[in-house]
């Protein structure tokens, strides 16, 4: 039986929510996941934007990268 590791060198995730601190949020915990697989924020970029009714819809990419 053979038994092979990949180590993930790159990731990008993709967040919404309706409020600034729930974006926050969630982007912290899969930050602190990604420790784990020893993966560092490589660069992150936000956006907001108005959805029909007025109300603000936050979006964020964040592209993780191995430690080295």
């Amino acid at each position: 039986m053979e038994f092979q590791l990949d180590i993930i060198e790159d990731k990008i995730e993709f967040f919404e929510s309706d409020s600034l601190r729930d974006l926050e949020k969630k982007v912290n915990e899969k930050i602190e996941a990604n420790k784990a697989l020893m993966l560092r924020v490589s660069s992150a970029s936000h956006q907001m934007q108005f959805d029909a009714n007025g109300r603000p819809h936050y979006s964020a990419v964040v592209h993780f990268a191995l430690k080295k």
